[in-house]
């Protein structure tokens, strides 16, 4: 069992860092409304709004926006339709780009995506042109304490994930789409804590680019990040050190 996946650890990392400025307050009332319409409000028993409330109060999103944003899937306060769509596109070299959204408008939202898209070099792709490189998966992610990482991975197989990758601060564990919320409980059962846990694209094969495009890409992706409508951002970029510090700097 191994992986690697920096791409987690610098989106931990940016996560903290928007949050300060209240960037992504906006993107997780989206995602706690959507998780609220799909099924209701309590979180025993809807795992998707669990996690999204939990990704809400490790950003420090305020309880009153919290519960607002819930009580607006909910019907009980007005609030628009959101639709949760998949756009694709092309980076650097032909790098593959998969965009979750929550949206109550497509038109803007493509259209968003497409200009942003061109005016970095890249391009909006054809539906199935890019997400056939792609597997949908779960991705807990815990503190990592310096343990032994055999044990990690006895632990990892326990617990029924599927890989296993130690990132710096972190360890990663992938789990199957529909597996997420057993490994989630089982991990936490086992003393590991999860500090967040999602549903990801992980991509199939990793490319490898110079310092200069991966820098590219995730101009990119920051730039993408900052439309109103995109919530994820997945690629299949192997990003070194090296162009996350110039990115970062």
């Amino acid at each position: 069992m191994a992986g690697h996946s920096k791409w987690a650890n610098i989106k931990h990392r940016k996560a903290a860092s928007d949050a300060k400025k209240g960037k992504i307050y906006t993107k997780l009332a989206k995602e706690i409304e959507s998780a609220a319409r799909q099924g209701g409000s309590d979180l025993d028993y809807n795992f998707a709004l669990r996690l999204a409330v939990d990704k809400a109060k490790a950003a420090n999103m305020p309880n009153d926006n919290i519960e607002r944003a819930v009580k607006r899937g909910t019907g009980e306060l007005q609030g628009a339709a959101l639709e949760e769509l998949y756009y694709e596109g092309y980076g650097p070299n032909g790098t593959a780009l998969m965009l979750k959204c929550l949206t109550d408008n497509r038109n803007r939202t493509v259209g968003d995506i497409r200009s942003t898209l061109k005016k970095a070099g890249g391009s909006l792709a054809e539906s199935g042109a890019v997400a056939w490189q792609f597997d949908n998966k779960g991705l807990i992610t815990v503190p990592h304490k310096g343990g032994d990482p055999d044990e990690l991975m006895m632990m990892a197989i326990e617990a029924g994930a599927e890989d296993l990758a130690i990132e710096d601060e972190l360890v990663e564990f992938t789990t199957a789409r529909e597996s997420l919320q057993s490994v989630t409980e089982a991990l936490n059962g086992l003393g590991l804590k999860a500090e967040s846990a999602d549903l990801v694209m992980v991509p199939q094969h990793y490319v490898t680019l110079s310092v200069e495009d991966q820098v590219k890409v995730m101009k990119m992706i920051g730039q993408l990040e900052e439309l109103e409508d995109v919530q994820e951002i997945f690629s299949n970029v192997d990003f070194s050190d090296e162009a996350v510090a110039l990115v970062e700097a």
